[in-house]
């Protein structure tokens, strides 16, 4: 199951950014990024492993094109069943946040969820991630729940906002 559209790049950024669906090869590329872009709460290769071999899963890698090749800078997780759409995470490297990379991997979440006939999308956003929470409510999102102490931090925990998207609603 694939998110589609994926090939597409950003001509703001100096060196242009391509989506690409990811697979089971990719797992340990996307638990290290995720674990540059969630160090409080890192994923081993063998989790992000075994969510892609699930029903109804589909993944992608962002890639910055430089001298040496492609640059994984971003991934997506994300997965459908019945009805329901779940984006598992979104991360966009520090040093390539802000050139739309995070909106994009967001609408090949929308587009890939859309496909798979998913009717709502959901998410968790931390509440103190305010620079996230504006981007998926620019996106549609819209604040459904709490769950207290739902992320891990150095200092203790935070929690996270229930955001939901609604196909039908559209």
């Amino acid at each position: 199951m694939t998110a589609a559209p994926l090939e597409t790049s950003n001509p703001r950024t100096s060196h242009p950014v391509r989506l690409q669906t990811a697979g089971l090869a990719d797992a340990a590329v996307i638990a290290a990024l995720q674990q540059v872009c969630f160090p409080d709460d890192p994923w081993g290769g063998d989790a992000v492993a075994s969510l892609i071999g699930q029903p109804g899963f589909f993944a992608a890698l962002a890639l910055r094109e430089d001298a040496e090749g492609d640059d994984p800078v971003g991934f997506l997780l994300a997965r459908v069943a019945a009805e329901d759409g779940e984006i598992i995470a979104v991360g966009v490297r520090a040093d390539a946040r802000g050139q739309g990379t995070g909106r994009r991997l967001v609408v090949a979440a929308l587009d890939g969820a859309r496909a798979l006939g998913a009717t709502a999308l959901f998410l968790e956003v931390a509440e103190d991630n305010g620079m996230a929470q504006s981007l998926y409510k620019s996106c549609g999102f819209f604040v459904v729940g709490r769950r207290p102490g739902y992320y891990r931090r150095a200092d203790g925990r935070v929690a996270a906002l229930v955001l939901r998207y609604s196909y039908t609603d559209k």
